[in-house]
């Protein structure tokens, strides 16, 4: 059984906010191959109060005592409130919160403890080796917590990150590593063993609303929240994005935890841009020997695990075993 952490940004049951950290919690919480020992919530898709509330409404519904712990509410330098404008408002722009007219919102509940960055680095170091950090949202908790506890670099077993974006053709930056361009870059360099899923190979994932009622036909309250909190997320993508359903970017990191065979990766030298501009924030990857290395000092960014293709039958297929085996 693999210890992990749980870094996230959820907002399942939040009109406009993405559902896909929920998601990646429930294949966790119904997976026997994992124990998830802490989950903490950052701010991103989300305001980390908001993620603390959805995350603790759903662990009360399972009767579960997973503690959580609420983290940092912006980002290390980074100005949040254009970000927050974005993200906590494009939904009411788009004449859209209709769509979850009827969802369950989660029930005011106040998170178990209000820093992060302490708890996630304490539990790594206490067990050096054993734990791996999950880390679906902005790396600013993880990167506090590398700051707090330098030794967590070579304590955690492994950091799997989903943020980044390399080469897709309608993105410069993600929000996750945008929302904290400076805690992504130093997660990057800390030192620690790092896979990282960018919306590169994210993008190749896909929802649909058959596939949704197909992975969660069992009666579990696990089940009801996942079909009830991402079917109107489908609609608002299917709306907003074109595709006839959504992606699952959060869900793509446990299922690979759980199997690797779900998508492929590549080791490549990963950094991202710091300076102002447009492009701060944007993620870049290469690997060696380049052909053109003028002006580019050895070695520059940090070695990292790529993941870049995968098999959405198979992501699909982990889905539904979880959480159709799952008994009241």
């Amino acid at each position: 059984m693999k210890r992990v952490i749980i870094d996230c940004d959820p907002g399942n049951g939040i009109p406009g906010a993405n559902t896909d950290d929920g998601l990646a919690l429930a294949l966790a919480l119904a997976s026997p191959a994992l124990s998830v020992e802490l989950i903490t919530t950052v701010a991103g898709n989300t305001p980390s109060d908001i993620g603390a509330q959805v995350t603790k409404d759903l662990l009360t519904r399972l009767g579960s005592a997973i503690p959580v712990v609420q983290g940092a509410s912006q980002a290390l330098k980074e100005d949040h409130t254009p970000w927050r404008t974005a993200l906590d408002n494009r939904v009411e722009q788009l004449d859209l919160v209709r769509l979850w007219q009827g969802v369950r919102a989660p029930k005011p509940m106040a998170a178990d403890g209000y820093d992060a960055a302490e708890a996630i680095g304490r539990l790594i170091c206490d067990s050096p080796g054993e734990i791996t950090l999950v880390a679906l949202g902005p790396l600013t908790n993880v990167a506090m917590a590398l700051q707090r506890y330098p030794a967590m670099a070579e304590a955690v077993a492994e950091i799997v990150v989903m943020g980044g974006v390399f080469a897709l053709d309608d993105y410069i930056k993600d929000t996750n590593f945008g929302l904290d361009p400076e805690a992504a870059h130093q997660v990057l360099h800390s030192g620690a063993a790092i896979t990282l899923a960018p919306m590169d190979v994210t993008t190749q994932t896909l929802l649909t609303h058959q596939d949704l009622s197909r992975i969660t036909a069992g009666d579990h309250p696990l089940s009801h929240f996942v079909r009830d909190t991402l079917r109107p997320w489908i609609d608002y993508s299917i709306r907003t994005r074109h595709l006839p359903g959504s992606w699952i970017h959060d869900a793509l990191v446990v299922a690979w935890l759980l199997n690797q065979r779900v998508a492929n990766g590549t080791d490549y030298r990963v950094d991202i841009e710091l300076r102002p501009g447009a492009t701060r924030g944007k993620s870049w990857r290469y690997r060696t020997p380049l052909r053109v290395d003028v002006g580019i000092p050895v070695d520059s960014g940090a070695l990292v695990h790529v993941l870049h293709h995968v098999d959405n039958a198979l992501l699909l297929e982990i889905l539904e075993q979880a959480l159709t085996q799952l008994k009241r």
